[in-house]
């Protein structure tokens, strides 16, 4: 189930604020400034900053290349 798009719209990260972008299929929010990736759990996002995951270069730009492959955009305009 894909997260609704008016929580989508307000979602940030908890560390630096800005938007992320949304992986529904691997059920993950992305944060490239920081390169930091936060899971969803039973479509609910787990926002902790101690709970998110840091990639490494060749994750990011797998996810990087894919969000600009899928269209994904970021879930707001910072």
């Amino acid at each position: 189930m894909a997260l609704d798009s008016q929580l989508l719209d307000i979602l940030a990260c908890p560390e630096d604020k800005g938007p992320l972008l949304y992986f529904e299929d691997e059920a993950c929010l992305y944060n490239p400034r920081l390169k930091r990736r936060y899971r969803i759990e039973d479509d609910i996002p787990v926002m902790l900053v101690d709970e998110a995951t840091e990639v490494d270069d060749a994750e990011h730009e797998r996810l990087v290349a894919k969000a600009e492959a899928d269209g994904v955009t970021p879930t707001f305009e910072a």
